[in-house]
């Protein structure tokens, strides 16, 4: 069994520092090497298309070997005790490297010639964002939008995860860094060892990927569009190969294909899993998954009432738009088939809302999660009955379980914080000249890794047009945002650093 290595049980070893410092650099330079490995099958996607930017893949994987050596030297000798302090400096500072690392193909080659610019692609690449600011996707070659695209699966489980599941390198530490990277409600254990249960997930997810493809690839797709695609769809992230994202097909089959399986993806994988092992009656009855599909199913009727009456579309393309761009923000993924700017005003507040609810938890949606809306209004619910009913015992239940009242409060100081951070950064992209529509669709769109927005960034445009300081706060809040927030304004705290 794993377990928990506490402060108190290692501070000894650490000459009474909180922080194991040479364990950090050790992991980090051998993740930095994983990081190098990815770009070698970039290359190798260049080399197939017989492309010279290649080299590019190469330069940037050597630069990774190197850093990943000095980490590694600077950590030689370094207890294998990993704490919690350990875990979240391990996870907030590989998604870090990861970016700015990862950033290297599009910087060097001049694909990205701006650090900004490639800073942040890079990040809503592995945060599974999906912003943009490419005004010309289709000039990148092949290995570069294969590059692009790929973080998107590797960021959408979690890549200290992807990293568990491939390697097992941080032995006891597995626990610790996996509850540092994958925040949220509830933690489903389908396996005692993280390892294995990081192995069965990924499984489930690569199941996912190759169905994908299958029908993407039925559906007319060639089959690097329909790889780079299904990446984009299971890992929730969307990025395009195409300027005009999805709607470049212009096929019903495979809106449809890429709206269910966005909304597949965003469902508890733990769920699945059990039903890989015959165990269906959960995911059918599990109470997230049920307020998801209903909010979704509430959204998609409302709009396609709305399309058909005040932008006159068809009964059936008014349904397919409606659930597209519903399917596309609840699951904080960012396609787009439509320009929903064009919609009726009062739509988008619906989609904003869906923006803020994203996915459930345990999947690779972003948002506030489902489980947390769920909590929370049936918490309110429960403070009506309280009002009428002053001595009644009303314990707030999710399948079937009572929420202890902690876990309540946790919930709820969550949700508020999250529209704290949106409020902060709405004013502080406003006093960097953005609109008041632009300033909040973009300020949610990022905490919420959703990757489209209102008014002059909506799916008709790029976020190129932004000043750098603003990508540069969106690019802090993909990571807060994929983060949970306190995972990384953690490390703000000073006591966080201090020595007993």
């Amino acid at each position: 069994m794993e377990h928990f290595i506490t402060d108190s049980e290692t501070n000894y070893l650490r000459k009474n520092s909180l922080i194991n410092r040479k364990i950090i650099l050790r992991i980090l330079g051998i993740l930095l090497f994983i990081e190098a490995a990815m770009f070698m099958v970039c290359m190798g996607v260049s080399l197939s298309f017989r492309e010279s930017d290649y080299i590019y893949f190469i330069y940037s994987a050597l630069i990774n070997v190197a850093v990943g050596l000095l980490f590694c030297f600077l950590g030689r000798g370094a207890s294998s005790i990993v704490t919690r302090r350990d875990g979240y400096c391990i996870v907030a500072f590989t998604w870090l490297l990861f970016t700015s690392f990862g950033m290297l193909p599009f910087y060097i080659s001049g694909a990205i010639p701006s650090v900004a610019d490639a800073f942040f692609e890079t990040m809503s690449g592995f945060t599974t964002t999906g912003a943009t600011i490419l005004d010309d996707i289709e000039s990148l070659s092949h290995g570069m939008l294969f590059w692009r695209s790929f973080t998107h699966w590797v960021g959408g489980l979690g890549i200290v995860f992807f990293t568990i599941a491939v390697l097992p390198i941080f032995g006891v530490g597995n626990q610790v860094l996996f509850s540092a990277e994958a925040t949220g409600v509830t933690h489903d254990k389908i396996h005692p060892k993280i390892s294995v249960m990081a192995k069965l997930l990924w499984t489930v997810y690569l199941i996912l990927t190759v169905v994908v493809i299958v029908l993407l690839m039925l559906g007319g797709m060639g089959w690097f569009d329909a790889v780079c695609h299904s990446f984009g769809v299971t890992g929730t992230g969307g990025f395009s190969t195409k300027q005009d994202s999805i709607a470049h097909w212009n096929s019903p089959f495979i809106e449809y294909v890429v709206a269910i399986f966005m909304i597949l993806s965003s469902v508890n994988f733990s769920l699945y899993f059990m039903c890989l092992k015959g165990r269906c009656r959960p995911l059918f009855k599990d109470d997230e998954v049920k307020w998801f599909l209903g909010s979704i199913f509430v959204l998609t009727g409302i709009i396609t009432v709305s399309l058909i009456f005040y932008n006159h579309y068809g009964v059936e393309e008014a349904f397919r738009k409606a659930l597209f761009q519903v399917a596309t923000l609840h699951t904080s993924t960012g396609f787009a088939t439509d320009d929903y700017s064009k919609w009726a005003p009062f739509t988008w507040i619906l989609l904003v809302y869906a923006m803020l609810a994203g996915g459930c938890t345990g999947s690779t949606a972003g948002g506030i999660k489902n489980m947390r809306f769920l909590i929370v209004m049936r918490n309110i619910k429960n403070e009506f009955q309280r009002m009428m009913h002053p001595r009644a015992v009303l314990p707030v239940k999710v399948n079937g379980l009572t929420v202890s009242r902690s876990t309540i409060s946790t919930v709820t100081t969550f949700v508020v914080f999250y529209l704290v951070c949106a409020f902060v950064a709405w004013v502080a992209l406003m006093f960097l000249g953005l609109g008041l529509t632009e300033a909040f669709s973009t300020a949610v769109s990022s905490l919420g890794n959703a990757g489209l927005a209102l008014g002059a960034y909506g799916p008709a445009y790029s976020w190129s047009s932004m000043p750098d300081a603003a990508k540069w706060i969106h690019s802090f809040l993909m990571l807060l945002g994929r983060l949970e927030l306190f995972g990384i304004l953690l490390m703000f705290a000073p006591g966080f650093w201090k020595k007993r």
